[in-house]
């Protein structure tokens, strides 16, 4: 199916996806990262599939979210009556746990149950056997035990059931995921587990701050982003996915179940605005135990419990979303150099000393190596916030962040006392901001461009006035945001940079869709430009392309109206939640980063 026809569920250990014709086409257990992950379910009926569904046509399908939760419902009209599929993972018991509630609304309906399970990506089929009521599925260190409320029989490696439902009756599933070598029991009712998953979603939404015009939006990237949380560490996954393309049939498919450090300062506004302090606490510390350690081995990217070791391989055996090879799993650009992410860690750091979160008394010393790395580093070229294939570039971007580092260090010994050397770190940012704005200045667009002394624009450089490097009335940040909206945008969306003629900059062949995160940042921009009104406009555009469940990918082809990229991005809905308050707050969280929070 098309990438925005799927919901999310999850139980802030991990997720699944479930298609709009009641298939859950991809579990990912036990964890995100890269060394104890597998997956059950792929999607296809050879490498994996859940699918309950009517067995006769189906005339409509609607489909939502129980308000303030991560429960999902799917009713199926049929011309023999209506019935729900609520789908859940209730909240984690030491288990990974799916629970599926077939319910009768009207009339009478033919029901089908297929059930594929294969680990290790599509190629381990397990071995399947019937015990103590249930069926319980084996290969090496995982199993799945399967409970259902009607009979099942195997069929050509398949587990299949067939049933009917009628008005007022039910039909429960379970299935969990555990160790082969321990024993597992199904949790019990499975009506009772929805309704207490509910309610502890429920509880939780209660702390959000999501009032105003948009609360509804917000909340449900909120909820959106706790989802994609590894409750044990506190660290926030990219996505839930690896290798949906960023272009049909193409080959930026990459693997995103992982923790980026780039996102951390974008996650706290989220959060914190959001109300869930304790939330970007836990991010807080993630970020801080993750970053432990030489600075000059610093990266730019952790597994959910702060792994180093996020090794990229290619699997063969799948073909890929829709044709799009090769299938990675892991991210190669975990041992990349890039420059921004000091500068996303200090500012992190110093936003959350400012809202009074940083608690640990460590935490300085490791900012203070991290900025010492950075005093000998600033001045090299890197791979940049895009994590190019290609060679190493002085990046526009890169500089920015690091200036935004030494300017946060700064701030944080004369604003609140900590012990540093301000005056060499007020050199080295004046000295910073002077050679950006001679070398990565391209005169004749009038633009700032992606690399020193290019041509080429990249939409990462609306992040000048959001950082606080010019103001938003500066004729070079105008003239900028005038040359995006001129090369870069596309029937309302911004690229990131033109891939066909950036080729020899990322290394790999050009196509891609909008990025949705760069689309926020220029209705951002508007924002802090006194343009009220297309911020509004280039918002609410991003809001119509939304699925009808509120869930983002990362990308977006508006030609051929599709998702691209993996899915649900966190960084997408960070944007939304943050662009939704730049819109409606006298002092966002882009009015607040501005001036150095």
């Amino acid at each position: 199916m098309k990438i925005e026809d799927y919901g999310l569920i999850g139980d802030t250990h991990t997720v699944a996806l479930v298609g709009c014709n009641g298939s859950i086409d991809w579990l990912c257990l036990p964890r995100f990262d890269s060394g104890a992950c597998f997956a059950a379910l792929l999607g296809t009926e050879e490498n994996g599939c859940w699918k309950i569904a009517p067995a006769e046509e189906i005339v409509a399908t609607r489909r939502s979210y129980r308000k303030g939760t991560l429960v999902l419902d799917t009713e199926f009209e049929t011309a023999g009556g209506c019935v729900r599929l609520t789908d859940c993972m209730p909240v984690r018991d030491g288990k990974a746990d799916v629970v599926r509630l077939v319910q009768g609304v009207r009339g009478r309906v033919k029901m089908k149950m297929l059930l594929v399970l294969r680990f290790d990506y599509g190629s381990v089929v397990p071995w399947v056997r019937r015990m103590d009521g249930h069926l319980e599925a084996v290969a090496g260190p995982n199993a799945v035990s399967f409970w259902s409320g009607v009979e099942t029989c195997g069929e050509d490696l398949t587990t299949v059931a067939e049933f009917e439902v009628g008005e007022g009756e039910s039909v429960a599933f379970e299935l969990v995921w555990h160790p082969s070598h321990e024993p597992t029991e199904s949790r019990g009712d499975v009506a009772q587990l929805i309704e207490q998953t509910g309610q502890w979603w429920r509880e939780w939404s209660s702390h959000s701050h999501v009032d105003g015009e948009w609360g509804d939006v917000i909340e449900r990237s909120l909820i959106t982003l706790k989802a994609l949380t590894y409750a044990p560490t506190g660290g926030v996954i990219a996505a839930a996915t690896t290798s949906l393309p960023e272009q049909l049939g193409g080959v930026r498919n990459w693997d995103y179940r992982f923790c980026w450090l780039r996102d951390a300062t974008f996650t706290f506004y989220a959060l914190v605005n959001g109300g869930h302090r304790d939330e970007a606490h836990a991010w807080h510390d993630w970020l801080l135990r993750a970053v432990a350690g030489d600075p000059s081995k610093l990266q730019i990217m952790y597994g959910a419990a702060g792994e180093r070791r996020l090794d990229e391989y290619e699997i063969p055996w799948l073909p890929g979303y829709e044709g799009s090879s090769p299938v990675r799993i892991g991210n190669a650009a975990h041992g990349q150099f890039q420059l921004d992410v000091y500068g996303e860690v200090i500012a992190s750091m110093h936003h959350a000393r400012q809202i009074g979160i940083e608690t640990q008394p460590h935490a300085w010393a490791v900012q203070r190596a991290i900025l010492e790395y950075l005093e000998k580093a600033w001045h090299e070229p890197d791979e940049g916030i895009w994590e190019v294939r290609g060679p190493r570039r002085h990046f526009t971007h890169s500089k920015l962040m690091a200036w935004v580092a030494f300017d946060r260090a700064v701030k944080a010994v004369e604003q609140h006392g900590c012990e540093g050397t301000a005056e060499r770190w007020r050199e080295l940012r004046d000295h910073i901001h002077q050679e950006i704005c001679e070398r990565g200045y391209n005169r004749q667009k009038a633009a700032f461009v992606q690399e020193y002394d290019g041509e080429q624009l990249d939409a990462s450089l609306l992040m000048l006035p959001i950082v606080g490097f010019l103001p938003p009335d500066d004729e070079r940040v105008r003239g900028t945001i005038a040359a995006i909206e001129r090369e870069l945008l596309v029937d309302g969306f911004v690229l990131r940079y033109r891939s066909s003629e950036c080729s020899d900059v990322d290394g790999l062949p050009p196509g891609e869709g909008a990025f949705l995160l760069c689309t926020f940042w220029l209705a951002d921009n508007y924002v802090l430009m006194g343009r009220k009104g297309e911020a509004r406009a280039v918002f609410e555009r991003l809001l119509a392309i939304r699925n009808d469940l509120g869930l983002l990918a990362e990308q977006y082809d508006p030609r051929a109206k599709r998702m691209l990229g993996n899915f649900p991005q966190a960084f997408s809905h960070v944007g939304l939640a943050n662009t939704a308050r730049n819109l409606t707050a006298k002092n966002g969280p882009t009015q607040e980063r501005m001036g150095g929070m």
